[in-house]
């Protein structure tokens, strides 16, 4: 990711986007219009998602029509779909990142706005299906709001006026290049989370481009830093994930030296949406072997440039033979760092097992060992695997 450019001054004030920045909203999208299209013969191409990225509802119905050829005008084509849409606000879920950045900012005083092209009554429905964020806000600006929406800077000139800020003083942080571009537009600094996969190059008018919103680093800005890291691992609320291990590409052992366990990523698409590329790392069972330390990637994996997101756990143990076709489960308990390209191949394998020195270090801590006796885990173990010579494997690592 792009490092940060020197800022002239220290920021006060944060403003936030909400659908993409805060919010997982392209799941709610897919979900609305795949069965519409099927409807009307047509089938959803996910590839054409990035074109509704940062734009206002009406700008995204036009792209949408002219895309598949629908025969309705924008009026027509948002009158059907808009119900639908607010049946589904609250299945929203927050994007990895975002409560805790909205927590850090309330609790260290530093206000903080949101803007959003989405009109305001959209906006205050899906806030209110997350606990806390609507008293977190100094100010809220919808699309409907202002003259013009993003890339405008109408939207964040009016958010910094509502919290009697000047401009230069205003940390923007957006997912999408209208929106980027209107920070930039409005003299603000603006920070770029690209919501759209390997599209980065493209932010590079962002002051700073980071990964996800675990990566965000307030003290850049001259803003309280962040105090939830442990020994290079930041806590984050577990998540589980099993299935059989497949073959992969074929080069964790053979040109890494690390082989992983890969799970079917077609099994997982929720769960990759859900979360952020990066580095993670927690607790494997298999189902006749016992529990191990893992640590993982999720992603696109940027020096082999990978077309589809992938799933590839590295069970920190030595094993004497494949185990393709067995159960296994995960309990993903931190996050070690977003996912980066690397200049050469041993570059890769180092920073791959400096990850893996993190993770083995990290478990022992008792606020993830914990996790070890996790009963997702324990129910993906064979009854009788305390009672044979497995018991010294399960407690090798």
């Amino acid at each position: 990711m792009a490092a940060p450019k020197p800022i002239a001054r220290l920021i006060s004030h944060v403003i936030l986007d909400l659908d993409g920045t805060l919010l997982n909203t392209d799941c709610v999208v897919s979900q609305v219009l795949k069965p519409f299209l099927v409807k009307n013969g047509k089938k959803w191409d996910s590839k054409k998602a990035h074109k509704l990225v940062g734009k206002t509802p009406y700008e995204a119905a036009a792209v949408v029509l002219e895309d598949y050829g629908l025969p309705y005008s924008t009026e027509e084509f948002l009158s059907m779909l808009t119900p639908m849409f607010n049946e589904q606000w609250c299945n929203i879920k927050a994007l990895p990142g975002a409560n805790r950045l909205i927590k850090h900012l309330k609790s260290n005083g530093v206000p903080a706005a949101l803007a959003s092209n989405s009109p305001r009554s959209n906006i205050d429905a899906k806030i209110s299906c997350h606990q806390g964020w609507k008293e977190s806000f100094s100010a809220i600006v919808g699309g409907d709001e202002v003259e013009k929406g993003k890339p405008s800077p109408d939207i964040f000139l009016e958010a910094a006026k509502r919290m009697n800020t000047n401009p230069p003083n205003c940390l923007v942080i957006e997912d999408s290049l209208p929106g980027v571009a209107a920070g930039k537009a409005a003299g603000m600094h603006v920070i770029a989370v690209p919501s759209v996969p390997k599209r980065t190059a493209e932010f590079s008018s962002a002051d700073e481009v980071i990964n996800s919103l675990l990566d965000v680093k307030p003290e850049k800005w001259g803003l309280p830093p962040f105090s939830d890291w442990i020994d290079d691992t930041l806590p984050i609320e577990p998540w589980f994930i099993g299935g059989p291990v497949i073959k992969g590409f074929g080069r964790g052992s053979k040109v890494l030296g690390i082989p992983t366990a890969n799970l079917p990523a077609e099994n997982f698409s929720d769960v990759l949406s859900e979360h952020t590329s990066g580095v993670y790392f927690g607790w494997a069972g298999l189902s006749t072997r016992g529990i191990f330390k893992m640590v993982m990637s999720i992603g696109w994996n940027p020096y082999f440039d990978n077309t589809e997101k992938t799933i590839e756990p590295w069970l920190l143990h030595v094993f004497g033979e494949d185990f393709y076709g067995e159960e296994l489960r995960l309990v993903i308990v931190g996050y070690i760092r977003p996912e980066a390209n690397f200049p050469s191949l041993e570059s890769l394998i180092e920073r791959i097992h400096e990850d893996a020195r993190i993770a083995e270090k990290a478990l022992n801590l008792p606020l993830y060992a914990k996790y070890k006796d996790s009963p997702y885990l324990r129910n993906s173990l064979k009854e009788d695997n305390s009672a044979n010579g497995n018991q010294s494997v399960i407690d090798s690592k």
